[in-house]
């Protein structure tokens, strides 16, 4: 099984937890533009990461909230679900 968030998986994340709407190709577009630019503070980002934590049964590192890009969120979160899977 793959454990992989994707960029579709964080999109719709940001809209469950954050109620920010954006589609997973402009994110794939602009993977390294700051959380900031499409609405996303850090209490969204706290959200998406207990929601995270929930769907995997497993807690990941404090830094993941702190992520500027979805570019070094998603290498974080990815790399720290498949080394424990």
């Amino acid at each position: 099984m793959n454990s992989e968030v994707t960029l579709e998986e964080l999109a719709a994340l940001m809209k469950k937890a954050a109620g920010v709407t954006v589609d997973p190709h402009d994110l794939e577009a602009r993977i390294d533009t700051p959380f900031a630019e499409f609405g996303l503070d850090s209490l969204g980002l706290l959200g998406i990461v207990g929601e995270l934590e929930n769907r995997h049964a497993r807690a990941l590192p404090t830094d993941a909230e702190r992520c500027k890009t979805p570019r070094d969120f998603l290498d974080l979160v990815n790399s720290t679900l498949m080394s424990g899977a």
